[in-house]
């Protein structure tokens, strides 16, 4: 293991720290995930999970334990032990992201977002004999036509974002310390005249993950999450950076070169039976009310479709929305999965985000030299210091 590595335990509630030095041994590396919770897995031998810490609990147990990855004074990585097996002696820990706590967490309220909105109508009851005269005030006050209905107040696509979070983290004993980023998109749910509106609704059933990921990817946005020491005491800060609408930045300042500081490069690929150059979005509704969409982007071969379902989606933006990234994801060419990188002047450690968009220069067998531009979605730091970068190009992403 590379110096200046130590795993800290932390009560989850509160949060104190009760383990400096968690001897665990990673079996998978920690990692980091572009919109997702990212994980952990290592294992402890021998029984040191019996061990207690000054509060009587276990160091190590089930939704009771924040475990961080700490390099030369870094947070590099945090999260919640969901889950421990013993065999003997050993104990696998296996821990997810601080964001991955809001999956399988219902929804108990209601968000509306452009509501259709049917004003009372001052004139109803007033026609008895309905002869389109005011009762009592014939030949001289007509009934006049109803209100129109109109679309209510629509919310900023992060407002809800936070305001999901907030219902998570306000129920008892659910506060595991996220903060999020306090700007706006700048995107609107919901149809302007509410004849489409945007509703989480707890009679629905809604799951607040599933809710999250379905707001991020029906818009779309990304968004990342951070850990770091918050003073020079014993406070570790979490939080979820927002993209607007996107996280990163192209990175002309860094280089990842084969024979420099790419240590391996994962077998390229094409799509295969994946292409598609046709996409058909089947959303809400059923029958011939259901709602849906196609986007092509033909180019010369011959066509192919994919088709996508997704009950979530009901607005001709959203179905296309969606339509568009499936269908970036499916028509480009060769793309370089994952690269192993070396800390190395052309690009440091730590020195890349979420999101970026990095130049992979490599030679592929029967193809020659490349260089094509891929976005970091995921890393993964190993003991030995080197990291695997995990890949997509940089032309699939449609904001």
């Amino acid at each position: 293991m590379v110096t200046g590595w130590r795993f800290i335990a932390q009560r989850a509630l509160p949060e104190t720290i009760i383990d400096w030095e968690v001897p665990l041994t990673l079996s998978s590396n920690p990692k980091r995930s572009l919109s997702g919770p990212g994980s952990m897995t290592g294992t402890i031998e021998p029984e040191y999970a019996r061990m207690v810490g000054p509060d009587g609990q276990p160091i190590i147990e089930d939704w009771n334990t924040k475990l961080y990855l700490e390099i030369e004074g870094h947070i590099r990585w945090g999260g919640i032990v969901t889950k421990t097996t013993f065999d003997g002696p050993k104990c696998t820990v296996n821990c997810e992201g601080f964001s991955s706590y809001a999956q399988g967490i219902p929804f108990e309220e209601r968000i509306i977002s452009g509501a259709l909105i049917t004003p009372k109508d001052p004139y109803a009851g007033k026609d008895k004999n309905h002869d389109g005269w005011v009762d009592g005030q014939k030949n001289k006050q007509r009934v006049p036509d109803p209100p129109k209905p109109y679309g209510g107040t629509r919310l900023d696509a992060y407002e809800v974002f936070r305001a999901i979070w907030r219902h998570v983290q306000t129920r008892p004993y659910g506060n595991i310390g996220l903060t999020i980023d306090s700007h706006k998109l700048g995107e609107l749910l919901g149809a302007t005249d509410g004849t489409d509106p945007w509703e989480l609704a707890w009679w629905n059933h809604p799951d607040c993950g599933q809710a999250l990921d379905g707001l991020a990817r029906e818009i779309p946005f990304d968004w990342v999450e951070n850990h770091a020491w918050a003073d020079s005491g014993n406070t570790i800060s979490h939080h979820i950076t927002l993209g607007r609408p996107r996280l990163g930045r192209k990175r002309t300042d860094l280089r990842f070169a084969d024979g420099e500081n790419l240590a391996a490069i994962a077998k390229p690929e094409g799509m295969g039976d994946s292409f598609a150059n046709e996409v058909f979005v089947l959303g809400k509704g059923e029958g011939q009310k259901m709602k849906r969409a196609q986007v092509h982007r033909y180019d010369g071969r011959l066509r192919r479709v994919a088709t996508v379902t997704d009950k979530t989606l009901s607005s001709d933006r959203a179905l296309r929305t969606r339509g568009e990234q499936e269908l970036a994801g499916r028509t480009h060419a060769l793309q370089i999965p994952a690269i192993q990188v070396i800390d190395h002047p052309n690009a440091r450690l730590g020195s890349w985000q979420l999101g970026d968009d990095i130049l992979v220069q490599a030679h592929v067998p029967w193809v020659g030299d490349v260089a094509v531009w891929h976005r970091i979605i995921a890393d993964e730091i190993s003991a030995d210091g080197l990291v695997v970068l995990t890949l997509k190009r940089s032309d699939s992403f449609v904001y």
